[in-house]
């Protein structure tokens, strides 16, 4: 309100000369009026507007709160439920200015996401936004269905694609959008490998299990090195991942996941492929000899490594299966005997 005038207070006022004195425009004091903010408390004869002393109490403060930034239905409901404190206003403006921040952070995010795919026109914008809200759909099949649509990959810049596998939970949408993003235009590596360092673990998980699927000769590379990765189910997934194509650097690793029982299956087809290696087989075998007889080996982790000598075809794995026969553990022995009799028959 303007302070160079001084509003009277024991008599009523017409709306114009409650404008010329507070600076408030008439149309908004009839705007006030209209919204039940600020109705006068009388009429004159001529039904015009007259303010009271309590109406001009309450202009004084619905003024002070929208210089505090209130909307005006913040205003209004904050006067209707009492005369707020000064502690109470702020603390609705620090929740106010906060879900603002929020919704215009959102907006900012969105238009840049709009703007990496590159529109050249107003039906790409179009087609762009409704990849991205597919994307962001809280329905599992709506994600599906916009990662299996055939100009979907290349619809959207990478870098949405990356951020979609790695934010999602569902694993058979997480397959598709893996699908989609070894499809899409641009390179994910980059991306995909600065996010194995997330302070995440799931997403670490996400992203070896990404690059794992590019089969490019880069992700290889980069797998390779996961092997020394701090996280060990960063290192198990590369290991699976490297010893599947034959690099025998992931050996050792693998045979940790078979003893350990993590994704021991698929660590145990992967030395099979390793034992293809000259000489890589009889290494294979000597190294689970020399875990069978660790001490401190559970007898899971015993079992595990024996069922695995049944990927190694060769004469070292006959001879270490004849002595594991008479094992004590039961189930040691009795993998060895079947895997023995199996060798005989061929099936």
């Amino acid at each position: 309100m303007s302070t160079n005038e001084t509003v009277p207070t024991g008599a009523t006022m017409l709306i114009g000369e409650v404008s010329r004195r507070t600076g408030i425009s008439a149309r908004m004091l009839r705007h006030y009026d209209a919204i039940g903010l600020l109705a006068p408390a009388e009429r004159s004869a001529g039904d015009y507007r007259r303010y009271s002393p309590a109406d001009l109490q309450r202009l004084l403060h619905i003024e002070s709160l929208r210089s505090l930034g209130l909307r005006l239905t913040e205003v209004k409901r904050a006067l209707d439920e009492g005369d707020p404190g000064p502690a109470e206003v702020v603390d609705q403006l620090v929740v106010g200015t906060r879900a603002r921040i929020r919704q215009e952070q959102e907006l900012l995010h969105r238009l840049h996401r709009v703007r990496a795919g590159g529109p050249a026109d107003w039906t790409e914008v179009l087609r762009i936004i409704a990849l991205l809200r597919g994307l962001d759909s809280a329905d599992p099949q709506r994600r599906q269905r916009v990662a299996l649509t055939p100009a979907g990959p290349e619809g959207l810049p990478v870098r949405e694609w990356v951020d979609a596998v790695l934010g999602e939970d569902d694993p058979n949408v997480a397959g598709a959008l893996r699908w989609a993003l070894a499809r899409s235009a641009g390179d994910p590596l980059p991306l995909l490998a600065a996010a194995l360092d997330a302070p995440d673990g799931e997403t670490r998980r996400r992203a070896v299990t990404a690059i794992a699927e590019l089969d490019t000769a880069a992700a290889l590379e980069v797998l390779t090195r996961a092997l020394e990765h701090p996280d060990p189910a960063v290192r198990g997934r590369a290991a699976v991942a490297v010893g599947s194509k034959g690099i025998d650097a992931a050996r050792a690793a693998l045979i940790g996941l078979v003893a350990d029982g993590v994704d021991d299956v698929a660590a145990a087809e992967a030395l099979g492929v390793l034992a293809a290696g000259p000489g890589v087989a009889d290494r294979i075998v000597a190294e689970i000899a020399e875990r069978l007889h660790r001490v401190g080996a559970t007898g899971a982790a015993r079992g595990r490594l024996a069922q695995a000598l049944g990927e190694l075809p060769t004469v070292a794995t006959r001879e270490l299966l004849t002595t594991l026969a008479g094992d004590p553990e039961p189930r040691v022995a009795l993998t060895a005997v079947y895997l023995l009799r199996r060798s005989r028959t061929g099936r």
